[in-house]
């Protein structure tokens, strides 16, 4: 055999980044000023910008980000700063559509202009529920009110005498005759000057003491006279009819230049067209309805009816957004979107008959149109949730144009409708989600891409320089100030900044997930109280970063239990033949953690090539399949040139049971397999990570932290020999930022990590033979492992010569 002992290994300080205390341009954040502007989003601050001036159709914005790198922040400190410089929009009101009240009309007055035009036309009727009453009392009115009753009545008189006279010329007399509850007029015979009924007549011709021709005479008398009776009946109602009208025309003549001069005042105040269009229309109703002003109040249940029910609702003026107090475009962040809250509704009541009534009052304006001529920020996935709403938003950015709905009716649950005019709208919408939410709209919904025609995408890292520190501090300082924490020293600041770089997972890169690194800062603060200082030091940020993990790796905890009790079969020490230690990462969501997991192969003669265990049992994701797959093409490629492939190999990751998914055990499995052909045995005192592709190159990975602290974990639990370590891929090594306990063992010789590029170094590493390079000839060396497995290739295509029938030879 070929050994080999001499490996390339990192030294301690290629495994973490650290920043120098002395290159932080401050003592501590008290000396550096808080930072307000964006950190690190550079492009998406270019993409909003750009968004955000461009006025046309479309141009809303979409933006995109992991939660925390200042999504929110950003968009509000932008709009905050165009908000002042932009025209501040217009009075949105609806009053009252006379000619058809289910149409309330549309009124847009100058921003200030709503309020006073609702307070002036309150005023208006309070003035004339004041004045017409009072001229309805005074002399002036009451005298001609009174002259005008006199003189009709004197004409009802006279042509009641006149027939009365002619009725005294023919022998009766007109009398009252009561009917019920009513009186009416009739005509009575007079005899002897005495007033005789024809009852009283036709007894009197009975005892002989009237002549029966007599009382003919009188009935036909009175047929003639009560058919003019009837004739004087209807003159008598067509002087009450004159009566009202002359009546009516007086109210008209001594009232209407009170309701004239109140509009004029009006008009003048507010000379737009659309004002004066419906102050005419109210003057002209308002003298059609005089009455509302003679209204007399009744009993207290009446009167209390009344004060419900508000007879001048008609005139009243919903002042549906009120920009009086906003100065420039306004700009409205919606927590809460769903349907009322953005776009309103119209608001029903139930009458005391038991049925829903509306009325242009109880148009409610929500957050679109409080935003209209200006900015509009909302969460998509909230948006998207709520029911009716992105429809509904779609259509109005599409359209410019908003109908508000009462949203009840949608659910036919309100009889009563509204249809108020539909209002032009200009609002520049802002939606922040993820990445995700806007592919499945952007391929899914063709409307999306015509409405959100500009992506903001915020960047989860940043490239790291002076300025960034800088910046860093000055985050820092601003958390500080804002939450009033203690002030952070140097070895504080150094130890955040270092802690950022470790979520970024590169050593050139620090994250921008400020507000993880903000409640760092707070829970550091925490401790260094806990500690009783007034400065918080490297130990306070670590303390915290340690404790922010501590108290959610339960699951960490218990998986370590069973691997130090051997429930879970993990060796540390000695070699196997196909047995390695790969690496796993856990992702709980909250965090990550790694763990060995042992990999083991079996090789046979046969024709099923790489079988995958994992998969066969439905635990496998299509990323692990396709390492699987690739490997196999590796194995076929480089060992099958000459010889056929007459392998039948199972891998499998032992005590898996959750499914697993990734291709970074991929170079692992090989490595297993390749044992297994060679029968070298495997140290096991060294765990892998890394893919391959079919060229035999490693591949790097996710994760390489955490997995090489989850084997460090086991092996110091299981004492550290000096020999263990992992092997990584060359790639990762710019992505390492472990731990500080990792470090240390490392620079004192008991830990190990080995960068490789190919399988052969791994090979190398793992057996401590050569791998073996091939020769002209295409076979390797003797006593290299790349030899070892090519002969064993051999043995086995010719056993399946052998012994397998001719169909499967020739196959």
């Amino acid at each position: 055999m070929k050994e080999k002992t001499v490996f390339e290994e990192l030294s301690a300080e290629k495994l973490r980044w650290r920043l120098e205390p002395d290159a932080i341009p401050f003592s501590s954040t008290d000396d550096c000023k808080p930072c307000d502007e964006i950190i690190g989003q550079e492009r998406a601050l270019k993409a909003i910008l750009t968004g955000l001036d461009i006025k046309s159709l479309g141009y809303n914005i979409f933006i995109t980000g992991l939660v925390g790198t200042g999504r929110t922040t950003t968009i509000k400190q932008l709009l905050e700063r165009l908000e002042k410089e932009e025209r501040t929009p217009d009075d949105i009101l609806y009053v009252n559509n006379f000619k058809n009240p289910d149409e309330p009309s549309l009124i847009i007055l100058p921003p200030g202009q709503g309020r006073l035009f609702k307070d002036g036309m309150t005023a208006l009727i309070d003035m004339l529920k004041v004045n017409i009453p009072m001229l309805l009392k005074s002399k002036y009115y009451t005298e001609k009110r009174e002259a005008i009753i006199e003189s009709q009545q004197k004409k009802q008189k006279e042509i009641l005498q006149k027939f009365e006279g002619r009725a005294a010329e023919h022998g009766f007399a007109v009398v009252q005759v009561q009917m019920g509850l009513f009186v009416k007029p009739d005509l009575v015979p007079v005899i002897e000057g005495r007033n005789v009924t024809f009852r009283e007549l036709e007894a009197m011709v009975k005892d002989k003491k009237f002549e029966p021709k007599d009382l003919d005479d009188l009935k036909k008398k009175y047929e003639q006279l009560t058919s003019e009776l009837e004739g004087i009946f209807e003159s008598l109602r067509e002087i009450d009819e004159e009566t009202r009208m002359h009546l009516k025309s007086w109210d008209a003549e001594a009232i209407t230049p009170i309701i004239r001069g109140g509009i004029a005042g009006l008009k003048e105040r507010f000379p737009q067209a659309p004002i004066a269009d419906y102050l005419s229309l109210v003057e002209e109703n308002l003298i059609n309805h005089i009455d509302l002003f003679k209204a007399q109040k009744k009993d207290e249940k009446e009167e209390r009816a009344r004060e419900l029910t508000d007879a001048f609702l008609e005139y009243r003026v919903n002042l549906l957004v009120d920009n009086s107090e906003v100065k420039g475009a306004p700009v409205v962040m919606e927590t809460n979107p769903n349907y009322i809250n953005l776009f309103g509704t119209i608001e029903s009541a139930v009458t005391r008959m038991g049925i829903w009534q509306t009325d242009f009052t109880k148009i409610k304006a929500g957050s679109f149109l409080k935003a209209n001529g200006g900015y509009l920020v909302i969460n998509a996935l909230d948006a998207l949730t709520e029911p009716g709403v992105w429809l509904t938003l779609k259509r109005t950015l599409r359209y410019l144009i908003f109908e508000i709905q009462n949203y009840m009716a949608l659910y036919l649950i309100s009889t009563s409708r509204l249809k108020p005019q539909p209002i032009k709208c200009q609002v520049k919408v802002v939606m922040i989600g993820d990445s995700h939410i806007y592919n499945l709209l952007y391929f899914l919904d063709e409307d999306f891409k015509k409405i959100f025609k500009i992506k903001a995408e915020f960047d989860s890292e940043m490239t790291k320089d002076e300025r960034t520190i800088r910046d860093y501090a000055r985050f820092v300082k601003k958390i500080c100030d804002d939450d009033g924490l203690f002030p952070v020293d140097k070895g504080g600041i150094a130890a955040i900044i270092e802690y950022g770089t470790r979520i970024a997972g590169r050593q050139r890169k620090v994250s921008t997930r400020f507000h993880v690194l903000a409640d760092v800062a707070r829970e550091a603060n925490y401790w260094a109280k806990m500690d009783q200082k007034k400065t918080i030091g490297r130990e306070h940020v670590e303390k915290a970063v340690h404790e922010r993990f501590e108290r959610i790796s339960l699951v960490e905890d218990k998986i370590q239990e069973m691997i130090e009790e051997g429930t879970i079969l993990i060796d540390t020490e000695g070699r196997e033949v196909g047995q390695v230690n790969g690496l796993s990462v856990y992702d709980m969501g909250q965090f990550a953690f790694g763990k060995p997991t042992r990999i083991t192969a079996k090789t046979a003669v046969g024709r099923g090539g790489v079988i995958n265990i994992e998969r066969e049992a439905d635990l496998s994701g299509p990323t692990h399949n396709k390492g699987v797959l690739i490997l196999g093409g590796y194995l076929r490629g480089k060992y099958a040139q000459k010889t056929p492939f007459s392998l039948s190999a199972s891998i499998a990751l032992e005590q898996s049971y959750s499914g697993v998914d990734g291709d970074s055990a991929s170079s692992t499995e090989v490595y297993a397999i390749l044992s297994s052909l060679s029968r070298l045995p495997i140290r096991q005192d060294i765990a892998v990570t890394g893919s391959i592709n079919q060229k035999g190159e490693i591949q790097a990975i996710g994760g390489v932290n955490e997995k090489i602290e989850g084997f460090f974990d086991v092996c110091r639990a299981k004492e550290l020999t000096g020999a263990q370590g992992v092997i990584i891929p060359r790639q990762n090594v710019q992505n390492l930022m472990l731990r500080e306990d990792v470090v240390e063992a490392v620079a004192d010789g008991r830990f190990h990590v080995y960068p490789i590029s190919t399988v052969d170094e791994g090979m190398e590493i793992l057996t401590g033979i050569e791998a073996g390079a091939m020769r002209k000839d295409g076979t390797y060396e003797e006593g290299t492992v790349n030899q070892l497995v090519s002969r064993e290739l051999e043995r086995l295509a010719a056993s399946w010569k052998a012994f397998a029938g001719p169909a499967d030879r020739e196959r």
